[in-house]
Order: structure tokens, then C-alpha cells, then sequence
């Protein structure tokens, strides 16, 4: 007798409604901080090549901590973790508050090396808070047949979440100045920070037993990805298509100098890719993936790539939305399958370091995507950048449907 689904099983858990709260808050305060200075480099510098140098400037720290950070998520208590970090993020936007101003000429005598060194710290703090995330709110679930289920709504606010993040950093830049919004950014950070210190939870340490060294403890979860096909093909499948279809890096370049659109139109933009990406996990909540999960994965990212092929050569601003908005609904496949196969196949006692080792592709994926992409436009243009990106993506799907075969046979 078949039981009937319950969509919203995991929202019923009162802790993981409050983790949810602070999370949403926590993202959207990033979003609205990396749609602003995005904006303020831009406007400052007149180079695409500024812009991928902010993702190489967050990448870098993100990708050298990152280890060590999954091997705190692991040994520390994982809330302590992610409460600290969010107030090292909000001195961040207190700092970038005050370059805004520039009351002390910063801008006068350093130009914009103020600003990269301050997103060089918030690279840092990435590194350590998301592995601690990623192993902290699995234990709010107590049935963990509601784990899947959880990873879509945790995937679905938060692209809620990055969605409304840059819908409001753009629509606030113009009445408030960049200076203001700096300032609610800051107020968002401090709120994550009351909501995470509200929810019960213990985490004791299994990893810091016994007198092994710290670097067999902190690189075992390099060995367990790389020996788990499944978890390494989808990282690697994300990996690359998000570093050669990173596009949206180019934003404030193609509103300024290809759509001629302002700071608004470029939120909506920055907006389009999480909204689309929303709105599918929202749907896959309702009606979950199971069968032939592999194969889907597959044909997402493919169409993922497509989107960006044709963003790359679109120059009418709807057109740009609508595919952003699609690449976005591809993307929201991945990231549910991708989550699942992540939660479900690494045992808890390693979350922290494996999420780090998926952070370190994923998470920095995006930022050296950033910068690859910001590099190819200064060489190639704007839009031939991005349509080759597209192009090296399509080819890396193809490639991981002839090698990966536990992908392709993959049921959730």
C-alpha cells in the first residue's frame, strides 16, 4: 500500500523552520552584498576584467581554508561556528559601509584594493561557515527518511533567497546609494546571527578522538569523495559547467555596455538565475525525483549550457531575463540531485570534511568561473566569452554520459 507524500514534512520540524529563517537571511545579506560591490567595482573601474578578479579574490582564501574549515565542522560545535562567522560577515559589510563613504579618501589613494582585500576575509569566512551548515542542519531532522525532502526545501529557500537578495541590492542602489545599502546588509547579517542563536543544538565531536595526526583526518575526506563515483561525478559534472557558463559574473558589464539598462534592471538580472532555480525545486518538493535521477541530471546541465549559449548572443534585456531565468530552472535539477546524492551517501561523522571537498569545487566554481570569464571577455568580448563557455560546457555533459555509468543508472 502506497503511503501519500508529504511535501512539506521537513517544515513541520519547528528547529528546521528556524534554521530556515536564518538561513534565508544569511544568504540574502551575501547576495546583496556581492550584487552591490559587483556594481560599485564597475562603475568604478569600466573592466570586465575588475569583475573577475572579485571572484578570484573570494576564491583563493575560500579554497585554501575550505579544508580546514570541514575538518572544524567536524570537531567544533557546528552552531558556534556558523554564529561567529556570521558576525565576522557583518564587520565585513560595516568596513565595505565605510569605503562606501569614503570620508578617509579611500578611494582617492587606494582605488579599489580596499574592496578585494575585504572579499579576500569574507573568501575566508565562506570557507569555514558552509561546511559547518552543511553538517548542521541534517541533525535537526530526527527522521532522516525526511532527509530528501529537506535538501529540496533547503535548496528552494535558498534560491528564495537569492532571488530577493540581488531583487533588492539593485532596487535599493539608486534612492539609497551604495553606502545604505552596505548598512542593511550589515542589520541582515546581525539577524541571521539572533535566529542561529535560537535554535537548540548539541553537536559532540566524533572526529577528535585519539592521537591521529591532523592532516589523515582533515584530508579523509579528499579519499572518500574520490572513491564514491556517484558523489565525484556530480561534483565534477557541476564543477565545470559552472566554470565555463560562469555569465552571470559579467552582469554589471553587459547591463552597462550590451542591454543599456542601470543598477535596477541589473538586480532583476542577477535575480532571474535563483528565481528559475526556485521555482523548480519548489515544484520537485511537490512532485519528487526518483526514477532515472542520473539521466535527468544529465540533460539539466545540458540545457543549463544551452541557456548560456543563447544569453550569450541575446542583447534584447527580456530575452537575457528569460533565459537566465531557464538556465536557473535547469540548475535547480542539478542542485536537488546533487544535495540528495551528498547527504545521502556520506556518513555523518564526515559531512563537514566532505562538504568542504564539494565546497573547494563547488562553491569556488563559481568565483574562478568569475574570473575565467572576466579574462575571456577582456580577450574575446562579452558575448563571444560567454557563448564559448556554453560551448565547453555542452562538451564536459557529454563526456561525463559516456564515463559515468552508476550516473546515468542513478534512482533517488
Amino acid at each position: 500500500m502506497r503511503t501519500e507524500h508529504d511535501a512539506i514534512a521537513a517544515l513541520r520540524i519547528p528547529h528546521f523552520r528556524r534554521y530556515s529563517l536564518a538561513r534565508f537571511l544569511l544568504n540574502a545579506s551575501i547576495q546583496i552584498q556581492s550584487v552591490t560591490v559587483a556594481w560599485q567595482i564597475y562603475q568604478y573601474t569600466k573592466q570586465p576584467l575588475s569583475l573577475g578578479i572579485v571572484g578570484l579574490a573570494e576564491a583563493v582564501p575560500y579554497i585554501l581554508i575550505a579544508l580546514y574549515g570541514g575538518h572544524l565542522a567536524d570537531v567544533l560545535n557546528r552552531k558556534k561556528i556558523i554564529t561567529t562567522v556570521c558576525v565576522g560577515l557583518a564587520i565585513c559589510s560595516l568596513l565595505f559601509f565605510f569605503i562606501a563613504r569614503d570620508t578617509l579618501g579611500v578611494f582617492t589613494d587606494f582605488g579599489v584594493l580596499p574592496i578585494y582585500l575585504i572579499i579576500f576575509i569574507t573568501g575566508l569566512l565562506r570557507g569555514v561557515i558552509w561546511p559547518a551548515m552543511f553538517g548542521f542542519w541534517p541533525m535537526l531532522i530526527p527522521d532522516k527518511k525526511q532527509i530528501k525532502n529537506a535538501v529540496t526545501w533547503n535548496s528552494t529557500l535558498w534560491q528564495l533567497s537569492a532571488s530577493i537578495g540581488p531583487a533588492i541590492g539593485g532596487l535599493l542602489l539608486q534612492p539609497l546609494g551604495i553606502d545604505k545599502v552596505f548598512l542593511i546588509d550589515a542589520s541582515l547579517l546581525l539577524a541571521s546571527f539572533v535566529f542561529y542563536r535560537t535554535i537548540p543544538y548539541e553537536h559532540t565531536p566524533s572526529v577528535a578522538k585519539g592521537d591521529e595526526a591532523l592532516w589523515p583526518k582533515i584530508t579523509e575526506g579528499i579519499r572518500f569523495v574520490f572513491k564514491n563515483e556517484l558523489i565525484i561525478g556530480s561534483i565534477s559534472l557541476d564543477l565545470f559547467a559552472v566554470f565555463f557558463g560562469g555569465a552571470v559574473a559579467l552582469l554589471p558589464a553587459i547591463c552597462s555596455d550590451i542591454l543599456h539598462v542601470g543598477s535596477f534592471e541589473f538586480g532583476l538580472l542577477k535575480a532571474a538565475t535563483g528565481v528559475g532555480t526556485m521555482i523548480t525545486t519548489l515544484t520537485l518538493a511537490f512532485i519528487p525525483l526518483q526514477k532515472q535521477a542520473g539521466k535527468i541530471l544529465l540533460w539539466a546541465v545540458a540545457g543549463f549550457a544551452l541557456c548560456i549559449i543563447g544569453f550569450g548572443f541575446s542583447n534584447i534585456f527580456w530575452v537575457s531575463f528569460a533565459l537566465l531565468f531557464l538556465s536557473g530552472a535547469f540548475d535547480g535539477i542539478s542542485v536537488v540531485i546533487r544535495g540528495s546524492i551528498m547527504q545521502l551517501f556520506t556518513p555523518e561523522n564526515m559531512k563537514g570534511r566532505v562538504s568542504s571537498v564539494n565546497n573547494i569545487f563547488i562553491g569556488s566554481s563559481n568565483e574562478l568561473g568569475a574570473f575565467e570569464s572576466g579574462m575571456m571577455a577582456q580577450w574575446l568580448g562579452i558575448g563571444p566569452s560567454i557563448v564559448v563557455g556554453g560551448v565547453i560546457s555542452l562538451f564536459v555533459v557529454a563526456f561525463t554520459s559516456v564515463k559515468a555509468k552508476k550516473m546515468r543508472e542513478l534512482n533517488l
